[in-house]
């Protein structure tokens, strides 16, 4: 006997689809899917979580030299006229030097982060790997499991499926 579910679809539609179903869900923190789709999608849900939570604090702070262009107060870049060597005349863009401090995971916390990777989608303008370590993680830190609650609804309407609303806990 199998280990998951095959909900109705072949093995690539079935992982791409609980892939972006568990983004949904820690983008959003609800999901309405049917009962089946939101067992399976608990049971990643939860165990992304717990590999956040687990590793969230193990990193170091490292002071960083960056360069950066500078700008000015409308944020555009500050140029310079600059003479090349055989005499023509060019824009050079001013950079200025800055000592920043940044989070540099330990190897255990790059791992984790790469094994979530490979459970979530990439999706535009959100670092969802920044929301799971720094919000969802020292949200869920005390507790033991349990991150997610299926909440059963009345059937589909057109198919009569068993419908389910998954959420964060």
């Amino acid at each position: 006997m199998a280990g998951t579910r095959k909900l109705g679809k072949p093995t690539d539609q079935r992982l791409a689809m609980l892939k972006t179903q568990t983004t949904d869900l820690l983008l959003n923190g609800k999901l309405v899917t049917t009962e089946a789709r939101a067992k399976e999608v608990k049971a990643i849900v939860d165990s992304v979580i717990a590999l956040a939570v687990k590793e969230h604090k193990n990193y170091e702070e490292v002071e960083v030299k960056v360069v950066k262009a500078k700008l000015d107060d409308k944020g555009r870049k500050v140029t310079e006229k600059v003479t090349s060597k055989n005499g023509k005349e060019y824009l050079k863009v001013v950079k200025e030097e800055k000592m920043e401090k940044r989070q540099k995971d330990m190897p255990s916390r790059l791992n984790a982060r790469r094994k979530l990777m490979k459970k979530v989608n990439k999706v535009e303008g959100v670092d969802l790997m920044d929301k799971l370590f720094n919000e969802l993680a020292p949200k869920y830190e005390g507790r033991v499991g349990g991150y997610t609650r299926i909440l059963k609804m009345e059937p589909r309407r057109g198919d009569n499926s068993a419908q389910a609303i998954l959420m964060l806990v």
